[in-house]
């Protein structure tokens, strides 16, 4: 075994491989009681590697079962692990999973929803969201304000940005009243607010946008937002092939589910569990304005 230490990290599922090299950068990662370098190379996969001091695995590649979740993502949630402020974040209702974590494949802004992948295999987050695999993502888009032919073929040809040129694969116009437009629009690259800087570029604002493809997955007309569904072995074996990996050969997803009734059950469930999170963040929400209210004034002194 002699790999570099984040894609072992990565392929275990403690992150996608930008996330560990930041960590490994911070002198947080250690192998063998030593603080790990970057670009350091793991030899034996019987190394005590460590993480905020932490004890991880580093389990060889036949032992990880390469897991996908396709997340309705509502406005507002941010694509954070924690938020100091106490924000909702992506990760909030995701399944809970034991020797693995999932890992968001991109980021969507807080007020953009629709389809986001997580995995649990570092290296397919890292690959899917590099610029050279050029993965297309589709999103519906509104915007208010003037849209000719002429601001489309801009927006199709080209138009440089501060972070360079960045142009739309395709536009397609599906209706609207007055100055607002709907269209859905193909990118192939996930820079930051990249959809809202192209059409802000042209003078329009984009008031409504949501993402519903991500290659060939597309976000099912039935899955409610915060919900989520676990891709079977044929979908992730499509992402895998479409970056150059190998197929996975084990799934958690039961393959008899397919079945209108299993399908209508699972749905069910899903809509239940988007409920009750819900009620218990409206409860929790409740009770700390409760407690604000009750909280004690401080006496002024005289």
């Amino acid at each position: 075994m002699s790999e570099k230490l984040q894609k072992v990290l990565a392929r275990a599922g403690h992150g996608s491989r930008r996330e560990l090299e930041s960590l490994i950068r911070q002198g947080r990662v250690s192998v063998n009681g030593q603080v790990a370098k970057l670009g350091e190379r793991l030899e034996d996969d019987s190394a005590i590697v460590r993480i905020d001091g932490h004890n991880v695995s580093i389990k060889v590649e036949e032992e990880v079962v390469c897991r996908v979740l396709a997340y309705y993502k509502p406005e507002g949630e941010l694509c954070t692990r924690n938020d100091p402020e106490g924000r909702r974040t992506v990760f909030d209702r995701l399944p809970k999973i034991r020797g693995a974590r999932w890992i968001s494949v991109g980021r969507l802004d807080a007020n953009t929803s629709g389809l986001l992948l997580f995995t649990t295999d570092g290296e397919l987050a890292n690959r899917l969201m590099h610029p050279s695999r050029q993965v297309e993502r589709e999103y519906l888009v509104r915007v208010f304000g003037e849209v000719n032919e002429h601001k489309v073929r801009n927006l199709t040809q080209g138009v440089e940005l501060e972070d360079g040129m960045a142009r739309f694969e395709d536009v397609v116009y599906t209706g609207g009243e007055g100055m607002n437009h709907t269209f859905y629009v193909v990118i192939n690259e996930g820079r930051n607010r990249e959809v809202r800087r192209l059409w802000e570029s042209q003078e329009t604002t984009v008031s409504r946008l949501k993402r519903v493809r991500y290659g060939d997955i597309f976000l099912e007309k039935t899955l409610p937002r915060g919900g989520w569904m676990e891709l079977d072995l044929k979908q992730v074996n499509y992402l895998r092939e479409l970056v150059e990996l190998g197929h996975e050969k084990n799934t958690f997803v039961d393959p008899k589910g397919s079945s209108r009734s299993r399908d209508r059950s699972r749905k069910q469930k899903i809509r239940r569990a988007v409920k009750r999170h819900e009620e218990r963040v409206t409860t929790t929400r409740s009770g700390n304005r409760s407690a604000k209210k009750r909280a004690p004034q401080k006496k002024r002194k005289a």
